[in-house]
């Protein structure tokens, strides 16, 4: 619509997703209270104009959009594109895209995910974090297996494209607490450790008290470590 009819995007570089590249083009997106210049595109046709950004643009552009998946548009805030002197606005188009990894079939039968699973991801390093409810997406497109977030969360875990993360399912409880425990310091276990103590001593479920209980002993495993 913008560009024309017919209109072909020009390859900039080939993105690590089979068969999708950036393009040479640019726009211009517009909000109510400012603009943001030279945004990419990406050549994936869809049924709908889809624009993704970061919570930091969204302040810049004056919108607050929702955190969706792809493709889920309904009731999101609209945007103006603009090219040269041509705007257009799009109704129903601003979305920040919910962080997700894009897993090869081998992977996900080696660890265990299916479609739609959610994962947790340790980034270790100066500014470790833990990522929850990750969503997994499974296609046979996929080669190799890699995370998607946007600016904001890679640079408040430290993270630059190519970097290595770990990956766990979700509900691979105590190995997450383990990984979790690696990252803290001894203030952050005794604090933990604390609150798991008052919960177990309130919870009546006999095996959700059990479980506690375990998880307890890891902290104290993990604490033990740590002090040596």
């Amino acid at each position: 619509m913008i560009f024309g009819s017919g209109y072909q995007l020009t390859k900039d570089k080939d993105l690590s997703l089979a068969g999708i590249f950036i393009a040479k083009e640019r726009l211009t997106i517009r909000g109510p209270k400012g603009e943001i210049p030279h945004v990419a595109l990406v050549s994936s046709l869809r049924e709908r104009t889809q624009v993704e950004i970061s919570k930091t643009d969204g302040r810049i552009l004056g919108i607050s959009p929702p955190v969706r998946l792809s493709g889920e548009l309904d009731g999101t805030p609209g945007i103006t594109l603009i090219l040269e002197d041509k705007e257009f606005y799009i109704p129903e188009s601003v979305i920040i895209p919910n962080r997700h990894i894009h897993m090869s079939v081998k992977d996900a039968s080696k660890l265990g995910f299916k479609f739609k699973d959610s994962a947790i991801v340790v980034v270790r390093g100066e500014r470790s974090l833990v990522f929850d409810h990750v969503l997994v997406r499974i296609s046979e497109l996929n080669d190799h297996t890699e995370m998607h977030i946007d600016y904001d969360e890679a640079n408040a875990a430290g993270l630059r494209t190519e970097d290595k993360v770990q990956i766990f399912r979700i509900n691979d409880k105590l190995i997450r607490l383990e990984q979790i425990i690696n990252i803290m310091n001894e203030q952050n276990i005794e604090m933990l450790q604390g609150c798991l103590c008052k919960m177990a001593a309130a919870e009546k479920d006999m095996a959700k008290r059990d479980f506690l209980s375990d998880l307890i002993n890891h902290m104290e495993d993990g604490l033990t470590t740590y002090e040596d």
